[in-house]
């Protein structure tokens, strides 16, 4: 079944605490008849939108179409967080592209973070952007690995972090007893990814960007987009839709997948709150199926820690959410949840993104895997650099290897889903 109506009701946001607390514009119309644009988008999330914002800026003139609302999909339901880095580390990527084109890299991830920063202040101030995110460490050979990425990083790309260790030293920053240790990265940050993505739909609008929602790409050729109730005409095609694209076209399908994850939100903590997390920081740790969790404005735990395979939801989202949350903060068993939501992301084999010029008149950023809040900004702002005619830092993310899933689009599930299974049972087994 198509992704884009698995899990969700047409146009509809999802029950989130995001959706809930947010100020949602009215609908815009679907596309309906014949248009001319120089750029075509599929997909109004962040990458989409961002895309959007800096070829208008650049004067090209920009249609997006979604086929649900802007911020529908993972840019409005994530966890929040505005990471550093890629999901491969830098010594992973020195060893197979190079220390001069993996710092290359390393430096857009900085500057995406910096691009988020500003993009928030501008265009999406009630976003309330707030700097650190801690990476915890289970054990001693978690700290390690930590310390050595850190050095490395200190050493060969002055970046600075600070590494945590002991119980004591990490009850400062979130009080669970399972973290032996970690790394505090102050350099990232946390944002409410609705308040965010929508912002990013304004700033777009007033650059001139048109924007039609319930209108999905049922085609996609030399010339333009196709969809249920209109065409546009473009010089240019951006696909941008993610883990909810669906298959439309096969060099996207093959390498990226739509996987679920899933996020609850607690009643207000309180005083309590100060018993999870004293810092007001994101948390993250390094299972492979990682928790990740923050504070909201009005002190919710917002703990996001499961995933699954399969197209549909699992009937059940919050027995197992909640189970992991009290395992690592026994403190607040039995605590109220206002909210639990889940949403689809897309990966790739290596969890690094899939950003490329497909052919002369196609490009594709794409398969975030989960780390894609700040690095969509940057992917945007790079494809409206290549459409304008500079194409030397998509050629430099082209660079990321993503192959394809061994035998395409059809055999990518129940690979990922035995792969996925088996480091599901190494995490719970601590092995």
């Amino acid at each position: 079944m198509n992704p884009l109506y698995r899990n969700d009701r047409r146009g509809t946001y999802p029950p989130s605490y995001y959706a809930a607390t947010t100020n949602i514009p009215a609908e815009r119309p679907a596309l309906d008849g014949s248009i001319r644009a120089d750029v075509a988008i599929v997909g109004a999330g962040y990458t989409g939108l961002s895309t959007a914002l800096h070829a208008a800026e650049k004067g090209l003139d920009v249609v997006v179409i979604d086929a649900h609302r802007a911020g529908f999909g993972a840019s409005g339901r994530n966890g929040g967080q505005a990471g550093t880095g890629w999901n491969k580390d830098q010594i992973w990527l020195e060893k197979r592209l190079g220390r001069d084109d993996a710092r290359k890299l390393w430096d857009l991830t900085v500057e995406a973070k910096a691009l988020t920063r500003s993009l928030v202040a501008r265009h999406a101030p009630d976003a309330d952007y707030k700097p650190g995110i801690f990476h915890g460490a289970y054990d001693k050979s978690g700290i390690e690995e930590w310390r050595t990425l850190s050095e490395h990083l200190a050493k060969h790309y002055d970046y600075p972090s600070e590494m945590v260790e002991g119980r004591e030293a990490v009850s400062r920053i979130v009080k669970t007893a399972f973290y032996k240790g970690g790394v505090m990265d102050w350099d990232a940050g946390h944002l409410h990814p609705l308040r965010y993505c929508l912002g990013l739909a304004r700033a777009a609008e007033a650059a001139g960007v048109r924007i039609f929602e319930r209108t999905e790409a049922t085609r996609i050729g030399k010339g333009g987009i196709r969809t249920p109730s209109g065409t546009i005409h473009a010089d240019h095609v951006v696909l941008a839709g993610n883990g909810y694209f669906p298959d439309l076209q096969d060099k996207v399908s093959s390498r990226v997948m739509p996987i679920n994850s899933f996020i609850a939100a607690t009643e207000p903590l309180g005083d309590l709150a100060d018993e999870v997390l004293p810092m007001d920081v994101a948390v993250a740790d390094d299972k492979f199926v990682v928790n990740y969790f923050r504070l909201s404005e009005d002190k919710r735990l917002l703990f996001g820690g499961r995933e699954n395979y399969g197209l549909g939801f699992p009937t059940d989202i919050l027995t197992a959410l909640r189970a992991r949350m009290e395992k690592l903060f026994p403190q607040i068993a039995g605590i109220g949840i206002d909210y639990h939501w889940g949403g689809t992301l897309g990966i790739t084999i290596p969890r690094l993104p899939y950003i490329r010029r497909i052919d002369d008149q196609t490009l594709v950023a794409a398969g975030f895997s989960g780390h894609g809040v700040a690095m969509t900004g940057l992917a945007g702002k790079i494809l409206a650099e290549a459409i304008a005619g500079d194409e030397a830092r998509l050629g430099l993310v082209s660079k990321l290897p993503v192959a394809p899933f061994p035998g395409g689009k059809h055999s990518r599930a129940p690979l990922l889903t035995l792969a996925m299974t088996w480091f599901s049972l190494r995490d719970r087994l601590g092995i």
